[in-house]
């Protein structure tokens, strides 16, 4: 035990070292992003990056187009949805892999979804699965109006809670052909079951704290949030999980965002609690890969919800052997496996 705790703050104090210089980068970028290897400026034959925004609902969405090398708007290309983490927004992650797949000749969008990141909305950090899932028709409601996409030929991809929400919009979008998963992460289960079940316990005493805080925003009180504001260099020792160790160094350290945050609001539950990822899994119809760490502590919320996906077509389940939850965010060796991965399954299916 004395050795796994020493382990643990080991390699979290490695991690924060290597942060120190990376903290900012989202300064050192005209477009803000904090992702490895991002787009600096837009460059003739290359990728290039498009900020855009738009109306959902009457609420002001951002979101950033990735082009593929020599875009030609009056040709059609397939077009991808990148569905951003919690707590992540477009400048990471998700803005990481829609590169990678504009590399590859897709014309890519991923946006910040309503209430969070640069978006509008109020409360804001409101965390509602409706919100999320509509926040992913609505990027497939733009770009299938960017030109040179080819409507017929469009794909979408989730990362992380973004994963989980993505699986509930293909179940009624059927203009994604072709759904995949990475890292996926069911919001609902873990916000009423606790992350590995770990709150079974104390479900109706959340239920009752979200209530009471539901009811004091109708009262026009102030509004309660839950998650994690900031963390210290000491509490990110201490995590035991690789999934919040790991997140807290990303989110807060190497990949840090100003725009990014942990937090939602406490009555955001009253939706969490009562929904469900894995649910009604039988209506995908789309071909649909799903991929996950084999170290992820996350990998049974991926191996639940794919059992059950009993009508997609060409499912596959593809494990990144040795990698993490997070891991497969940065960690160049593991994003190369899953965008190989991905780059043959949209081939495949688009």
């Amino acid at each position: 035990m004395k050795n796994i705790k020493f382990l643990i703050v080991l390699i979290s104090f490695i991690d924060m070292a290597n942060a120190q210089s990376a903290q900012k980068k989202y300064e050192q970028n005209p477009f803000t992003l904090v992702y490895d290897g991002a787009i600096t400026k837009n460059e003739k034959g290359k990728v290039n990056i498009h900020p855009v925004a738009y109306k959902l609902n009457g609420i002001n969405i951002t979101a950033n187009v990735y082009t593929p090398a020599n875009y030609d708007a009056s040709k059609k290309y397939p077009a991808v949805v990148v569905a951003h983490p919690n707590g992540g927004i477009k400048e990471q992650t998700a803005g990481l892999y829609a590169q990678r797949l504009a590399e590859s000749g897709y014309i890519t969008i991923t946006a910040d979804a309503a209430y969070q990141g640069a978006s509008g909305g109020e409360p804001r950090h409101t965390d509602k699965p409706a919100n999320r899932i509509e926040d992913i028709h609505g990027m497939a409601d733009f770009i299938t109006q960017y030109a040179g996409v080819d409507v017929n030929r469009l794909g979408v991809l989730g990362i992380c809670g973004g994963g989980g929400y993505t699986l509930k919009a293909v179940q009624s979008d059927k203009r994604f052909k072709a759904a995949a998963t990475l890292s996926m992460f069911n919001s609902g289960e873990v916000r009423r079951n606790g992350f590995q079940n770990s709150q079974l316990t104390t479900i109706q005493e959340r239920l009752k704290k979200a209530s009471d805080a539901r009811e004091q925003e109708a009262e026009g009180g102030k509004i309660l949030y839950a998650g994690v504001a900031s963390v210290t260099d000491e509490e990110i020792a201490k995590t035991s999980t690789d999934l919040y160790r790991e997140g807290y160094v990303y989110y807060y350290r190497t990949y840090a965002h100003p725009n990014s945050t942990f937090l939602y609001t406490m009555s955001s539950l009253l939706d969490l609690m009562t929904w469900d990822a894995a649910t009604n899994m039988d209506l995908i119809d789309q071909p649909l890969l799903m991929m996950a760490g084999s170290k992820a502590d996350t990998k049974y919320m991926t191996d639940e919800a794919f059992s059950k996906a009993a009508n997609a077509k060409n499912k596959e389940l593809f494990v990144i052997e040795g990698a993490t939850h997070i891991q497969t965010y940065w960690k160049p060796e593991y994003v190369l496996q899953a965008v190989n991965k991905l780059k043959g399954f949209f081939e495949s299916n688009l």
